[in-house]
Parts: structure tokens; C-alpha cells; sequence
């Protein structure tokens, strides 16, 4: 791994090239974990239709978690384009700094909630056969939490510093790790002890505790700690911790709201009773996982190049940009899309489940592949507001899209069901509402500065 050279310009342009030299290596990032969640429920479906319908739900309440360190993740890296767009890459030793240390504060936020009050929570909800596995999985799941954050952390540095090449080697380490102790643990396999469901959460664990170290080589073997002055002094900055919690914590709070209440529509599921509407639901978790690696990569992209401009002074480019990265999100998704529902066999094949399950589940990814077409167009969109740092206006724009989305699962889950299909229609509504108030807002101009 070679050592870099001076710092280079880290002024970005709007061209193809820039586009794709920064979002297609945080694509294969991305789809690393993601093949990793997906080889998680592929041994878990292998185990049993019960353990793969629960691994939806436990799964969707440790992406809350995981979405709040998200949120921060996306501040830092806005905060860190802004400065790298003007010229002042020397406050990036105290940006990261203090990303750190409020990561860490909210990792353990995430592990006593997890341990003292899910319980209770989950206790009330849950499917009571259901309860004590998806319980005992959570309280070993979240103990990764403080690893995953300061992954995150080191991971928005690499993709504000236009290093994002990097990305891939942290991610490619905890994905192998991750699934051979799948292999090794949920079966017992090799004098390995059998540890079923569990056997999952710790596999993550481990995985996550890799991928941190991994990234931290990474940064001590690329010279960039060394070019940057990181991880030097951890001493409390009020200026900084302030720029990063004022852009933060609208965001997070608007992840959080919105897995949320997917957590709620997989309790509403589970209070059906219908095993295999879990199991199909949390195989449509992974549909949304594969595809939207691209959109998530390049609403990274439109977050990173929105900021960097605005640090540059120019505005006038932004609507531009942001409409270039559109157009890349909708192709790769439309091309994920035709090959999943050209070959549908073959994906729901992965699990090990029946016959039965295949042609139930076939209608479900239908509506998904629509879903996530809307996705990849609103995303894009929505992470240009969090590229002019208005994360208020993004939590604002949630906040209807979810009340929007929990009406309408409301009438299609619990007054007026009519099939598991129609109830993933819910992201159609969602994205179309994100997209077209992000949409007007970016338009009008509001955002600009004076």
C-alpha cells in the first residue's frame, strides 16, 4: 500500500468522471456488507423459515441504531467537504476528532438502550415464541455498535478526502470475516460450537471489531494520518463539535424516525402471525439492501459534491450536479432491477425455502423493484438538502413523508389488508413524497446563501 504524496486539491467538478471516481468505489463498499447481510439470512433461511423471519425484525432494530451513526457519519462528511472545498483541509485532524468522540457517546446511548429498555419494548410487540431469540440477538448484536461508529467515522474522512479507492479494503476484510464465522457458528461446522441464531450476532460482532482495525492500518500505511495530523489529540473542541451537532442532529433524528417506522411495519407483520410474510419481508429488506447500494453510493456522492461546491462558492453548479448524479443512480438501479425480476427463482433460490414461498414472495418484488426506483431518483435529491447543511429542512421533509408512509400502511396492514404486496406499496408513497418536496426545495433556492 503506497505511502500518498503531498495533499492534493480537493476541489471537485461536476464531470462523469468525478462523479464515478468517487461514488463507484464507495458502491463496492457499500455492497460488500450488504453481500454479507444477504449471506447472514441466506445460512439463517438455511436453518429455518422461523430464524429467517426473525433475523427481519431484530435486523431492522439494529439498523436504527446503525442509521443514527449514519446521520452522524453524513454530517461529518458534509462538514469535512465544506472545508476540503475550501482549501482548509487542516481542520480535519479536529473535525474527526470530535466525530469520535461524539460517536462514542452514542454508541453507548445505543447499548444501554438495547440491554435496559428494549425489553420491556419489545415485550409488549413482539410475537411471544419469537421474543426470547430476537431479544437474546439483540443484546449481542448492539455490543458492535461502538466499532461500526468509528468505522463510519473513518470511512466519511476517506470519501471527503477524494480517497475513497480505500473504502473497499475495510469492507472486503469484515465481509470475509464476517461470513466464515456465519459458516463456522450458526451450524457448528468444524468443532466449532453450534450456536444457531446467536451464532449470527456474533459473527457481526467480530466482523465489525475487523473492519475498525482494518481502517485504522489503512490510514497509519496510506501516510494519510500522517499528511492530516489524525488521530493526534482528542481534546473536547466547542467550535467544532457544535458545526458537526447542528448538522447531525436533525439528520439522525430523521434516520432514526425513518427506520423506525419500517420497524413498524415489520411488528405489523409479525402480529399477523404468518411466518412466511416475515421470511419474504426480511428477504425484500436484502432486495432493498443489493439495489440500493448504488442509490446510497451515490447519494453520498451528491451529499460530498453538493458541500464541496458550496465550500467553493459555487451555487450556481449545485442543481447541476445534483441532477448529473440522478441520472447515474437511476441507470445502475433500473439494470439491478431487470436482473432481479428477470430471474426471480434464482434470488428467492438463495434461501433454501419452498415452493410456495417463491410465488408469494414474486408479487412482493415487483412492487419493491418500483420502490426502489423511485428511491434512487428521491435520494439524490434529499442528500442535496443534506449537502447544503439544512438538515432541519430534512427533518422536516421525513417527518411528513413518514406520516404520509404510516397512513397509508396503517389502512393497508390493519383496516383494509389485501396482500403483502400491496403493503410493500408503502414505498412508492414514502419516495414519491421525499422526492417532491426535496425537489421544490432545491429549486426554489432557498438554501443559497446570502
Amino acid at each position: 500500500m503506497a505511502s500518498t504524496a503531498a495533499i492534493k486539491d480537493l476541489k471537485v467538478q461536476v464531470t462523469n468522471k468525478q462523479i464515478l471516481s468517487i461514488a463507484l468505489p464507495i458502491t463496492l463498499a457499500i455492497l460488500i456488507p450488504q453481500v454479507n447481510m444477504l449471506t447472514n439470512s441466506i445460512f439463517l433461511g438455511n436453518l429455518s423459515t422461523e430464524a429467517l423471519g426473525n433475523a427481519g425484525i431484530t435486523g431492522v432494530f439494529y439498523l436504527i441504531f446503525a442509521v443514527a451513526g449514519h446521520g452522524l457519519n453524513n454530517a461529518l462528511q458534509s462538514v469535512f467537504s465544506r472545508y476540503a472545498g475550501s482549501d482548509n483541509s487542516a481542520a480535519f485532524k479536529r473535525i474527526l476528532a470530535q466525530g469520535l468522540r461524539i460517536s462514542l457517546q452514542f454508541a453507548l446511548a445505543g447499548i444501554v438502550i438495547t440491554w435496559f429498555i428494549a425489553p420491556f419494548i419489545l415485550q409488549l410487540v413482539a410475537d411471544p415464541k419469537a421474543y426470547p431469540q430476537e431479544i437474546s440477538f439483540l443484546k449481542i448484536r448492539i455490543l458492535g455498535l461502538p466499532f461500526l461508529y468509528l468505522f463510519q467515522m473513518g470511512n466519511a474522512f476517506l470519501v471527503a478526502s477524494l480517497n475513497s479507492k480505500y473504502l473497499m479494503i475495510g469492507f472486503i476484510c469484515e465481509a470475509t470475516v464476517n461470513i466464515l464465522l456465519d459458516f463456522l457458528l450458526i451450524k457448528g461446522r468444524y468443532g466449532f460450537p453450534h450456536m444457531g441464531f446467536n451464532g449470527a450476532a456474533i459473527a457481526s460482532v467480530i466482523a465489525e471489531v475487523v473492519g475498525l482495525i482494518v481502517v485504522l492500518i489503512v490510514l497509519y500505511k496510506t501516510g494519510l494520518k500522517k499528511q492530516y495530523g489524525l488521530l493526534q489529540k482528542f481534546t473536547y473542541n466547542k467550535t467544532h463539535t457544535k458545526e458537526i451537532l447542528k448538522i447531525a442532529a436533525p439528520l439522525m433524528l430523521q434516520y432514526v424516525i425513518s427506520v423506525t417506522t419500517w420497524l413498524v411495519f415489520f411488528i405489523l407483520i409479525e402480529g399477523r402471525h404468518d411466518e412466511t410474510s416475515k421470511a419474504i419481508s426480511n428477504t425484500m429488506r436484502n432486495v432493498f439492501g443489493l439495489i440500493g447500494v448504488f442509490v446510497w453510493a451515490f447519494a453520498g456522492t451528491c451529499n460530498t459534491m453538493v458541500s464541496n461546491l458550496m465550500g467553493q462558492k459555487k451555487e450556481e453548479k449545485v442543481l447541476e450536479a445534483i441532477t448529473r448524479i440522478m441520472l447515474w443512480s437511476l441507470g445502475f438501479c433500473i439494470m439491478m432491477c431487470l436482473l432481479i425480476n428477470l430471474f426471480p427463482y434464482l434470488f428467492f433460490g438463495l434461501f433454501g425455502q419452498s415452493e410456495a414461498f417463491v410465488q408469494q414472495g414474486i408479487p412482493v418484488i415487483r412492487v419493491v423493484s418500483f420502490g426502489l426506483l423511485f428511491m434512487s431518483i428521491a435520494n439524490i435529491w434529499l442528500n442535496g438538502v443534506t449537502g447544503t447543511a439544512k438538515t432541519k429542512m430534512n427533518l422536516l421533509i421525513e417527518i411528513i413523508s413518514i406520516t404520509v408512509y404510516l397512513i397509508y400502511t396503517w389502512i393497508f396492514m390493519k383496516v383494509h389488508y389485501i396482500s403483502l404486496a400491496m403493503a410493500w406499496s408503502n414505498e412508492l408513497v414514502y419516495w414519491f413524497t421525499i422526492f417532491g418536496m426535496s425537489f421544490l426545495y432545491l429549486r426554489s433556492g432557498r438554501w443559497k446563501t446570502k
